[in-house]
């Protein structure tokens, strides 16, 4: 452990500056500051929760429904905070990359810790959230780490690839914009997965986001959330999303290698 910090002492230290500066000037000039990282969840979810739960009428079949929305939103949300800002986590420091010599992957780094605070923040509020529910917080909080881990693995990932192509196709912002529409619409944060045919619910718990969002809420709201072995019986099943998550972590960062060396030529 001892080698590797002093191996990577400038990097972590560079990290850290970037941080640190990323997180005072993302709301500089902002009246509510960093309330904000706060905020915009908390709105979602009044707004998903008055649509869906008041006037559609949407019924989860779990205790604690608020909670469990709530949980969903601020893991969609710190997911698309880390891969929209990773984007352009590189051209958007193209100043540094051209003046100076450093390892390009802690510009990713930097702006996915920003996200990973804001994460931090709110899961206070799921905890206030928990309090005002009464809902029991059981040994099984401890497998949130594990959970929690898998899914900054998988937004690092999706982060580093955007980054390295976003500084050759400047359309990769716009047309993850779209991606994401999708993907939120496939993963069950806003909708029951009780309410989506077996056969189509099997195949969106091998996503990776999926299994994350139902992982975690059942961790942490309920046991009655299902998950991939309420319809999976097969315990293999419960790899594929993990493997899924490895595979795509080992290719990005081999491209993102190789592509780093022309980065400030084509920045």
């Amino acid at each position: 452990m001892g080698n590797l910090l002093r191996r990577y002492r400038y990097s972590i230290l560079l990290i850290r500056e970037l941080v640190i500066t990323d997180f005072k000037l993302r709301y500089q000039g902002s009246f509510l500051g960093y309330l904000w990282s706060l905020l915009k969840p908390l709105a979602i979810f009044l707004i998903m929760y008055v649509v869906f739960l008041r006037f559609l009428k949407f019924n989860y079949g779990v205790p604690h429904t608020a909670v469990y929305l709530f949980v969903g939103i601020v893991l969609w949300s710190f997911f698309t905070e880390m891969t929209t800002v990773g984007i352009s986590a590189i051209v958007g420091r193209e100043d540094l990359i051209r003046k100076i010599n450093f390892p390009r992957y802690v510009l990713v780094f930097s702006v996915s810790f920003s996200a990973v605070i804001n994460l931090m923040l709110n899961f206070v509020v799921v905890g206030i959230f928990m309090l005002l529910n009464h809902v029991a917080v059981t040994s099984r909080v401890f497998m949130l780490i594990p959970l929690v881990g898998e899914l900054y693995i998988l937004a690092l990932a999706v982060a580093f690839m955007l980054s390295a192509l976003f500084v050759r196709l400047r359309d990769v912002n716009y047309i993850w914009d779209v991606v994401l529409q999708a993907l939120f619409y496939a993963i069950p944060v806003i909708y029951p997965l009780t309410r989506v045919p077996q056969y189509w619910a099997k195949l969106l718990l091998l996503n990776p986001l999926a299994q994350i969002v139902q992982d975690v809420r059942y961790t942490v709201v309920t046991t009655r959330t299902p998950t991939i072995s309420s319809y999976w019986h097969n315990p293999y099943a419960r790899l594929i999303p993990i493997v899924a998550v490895i595979l795509l972590t080992v290719m990005t960062m081999l491209y993102f290698r190789a592509r780093s060396k022309f980065f400030a030529e084509e920045v």
